[in-house]
C-alpha cells in the first residue's frame, strides 16, 4: 500500500483560503506531468470533486487528492506552503526524488 500525500498546517490555511476567494471547495488536486528541468514537474490546481480512482488526504477540512498515475511518483510526498523573500508558493518534499531544480518544481527519479 502507498502512502497518500499530506498537507502541512500552512498549506492546507493557503489553499482554504484561495478555495474561499474562489467560492470553490477547498480541495487541492497534485499531479505530476513530464517535463520541467528535471523530468517530472508538479501541477496543483482547485478541483470541484475527487475522482474515482484519487487517492485523498484531508488536514484541517481541506482535501488533497492525487490521481493513481500521480500517485506512483508522490507517495509519501508532504505538501507546504512557504514564504520566503522570493515569494510564496507551495512545495512538495518527496522523498522519491533524486534530483531537483532550483524551482523546486521539477523532480527527477
Amino acid at each position: 500500500m502507498t502512502t497518500a500525500p499530506t498537507l502541512t498546517d500552512a498549506a492546507a490555511a493557503r489553499i482554504a483560503a484561495i478555495a474561499a476567494k474562489q467560492a470553490k471547495p477547498a480541495i487541492l488536486r497534485l499531479s505530476v506531468e513530464g517535463g520541467g528541468c528535471s523530468g517530472f514537474q508538479y501541477k496543483f490546481d482547485l478541483a470541484e470533486s475527487p475522482e474515482g480512482d484519487d487517492s485523498v488526504s484531508e488536514n484541517d477540512g481541506v482535501k488533497l487528492v492525487v490521481d493513481a498515475v500521480s500517485m506512483d511518483l508522490v507517495a509519501g510526498s508532504t505538501v507546504d506552503f512557504v514564504e520566503s523573500l522570493g515569494g510564496a508558493a507551495f512545495k512538495v518534499e518527496n522523498p522519491q526524488a533524486a534530483a531537483g531544480c532550483g524551482c523546486g518544481s521539477s523532480f527527477g527519479i
